[in-house]
């Protein structure tokens, strides 16, 4: 059996209920991706890209399970959400390794600060848009009920803080907190048990993300003064 074969076949059994092994690497390389970008380490970005990728085709189960029924289901903002991770993280990639080079040696890849005023002023019209835009997609897709609103926060809240962490936000990671909120049950509800987990030990991360950033932001804003 090829290895590709396996990881679209191979699943973890436990009675009736079944979990796909891509679904666990995925998320385990999204958690190894949030730590790695606390440190500000450019590795983050094709980490998460990877396990975002894996977790797409968890997502449109109906398209890649070739195991059991209970995975063969779409939840497309969820699927969407990795696409899109996926997207942002090549710009993030891209804008990370060319901050560091132009740094030059020991200069870390970004520089953590919080959003001007100016800023605000474009983002926040832009989130509403983007979240409106999204549900009415979504809802066209055949989405319907509390979890069209709650798929669909969870679609916007992911673009904005991967977004904010390739600009150096401190807010990004505050919104990944309300995106956990809601996030880890919506995956154990619907049985993305790996999933939901994640969202679950993401959640201390994400915190300990904030406060590192948060001091970093601090530091280096005094060094400058």
């Amino acid at each position: 059996m090829s290895i590709l074969k396996w990881l679209f076949e191979a699943q973890i059994h436990f009675g009736s209920k079944s979990i796909a092994w891509r679904e666990v690497i995925g998320g385990i390389l999204g958690l190894s991706s949030a730590v790695l970008g606390l440190k500000r380490k450019v590795i983050a970005w094709p980490v998460g890209i990877i396990g975002d990728g894996l977790l797409f085709t968890v997502f449109l189960g109906a398209v890649f399970s070739f195991g059991a029924d209970d995975q063969a289901k779409n939840f497309y903002g969820q699927a969407s959400r990795n696409l899109l991770l996926i997207i942002v993280s090549v710009y993030g990639w891209i804008r990370w390794s060319q901050h560091q080079r132009s740094g030059g040696e020991g200069k870390p890849p970004v520089t953590p600060r919080w959003t001007t005023t100016k800023e605000k002023q474009y983002l926040i019209p832009a989130i509403i848009i983007f979240y409106l835009v999204a549900f009415q997609i979504f809802k066209a897709l055949g989405e319907s009920g509390t979890w069209l609103t709650v798929d669909t926060w969870i679609f916007t809240g992911t673009a904005l803080a991967t977004y904010g962490m390739s600009r150096g936000y401190v807010e990004f990671w505050l919104v990944w907190v309300a995106v956990d909120a809601v996030g880890v049950p919506f995956a154990f509800k619907n049985g993305y048990y790996p999933t939901g987990t994640l969202y679950a030990i993401y959640l201390p991360f994400v915190i300990w993300g904030f406060i590192s950033w948060l001091k970093i932001s601090k530091k280096e804003k005094e060094s400058i003064s």
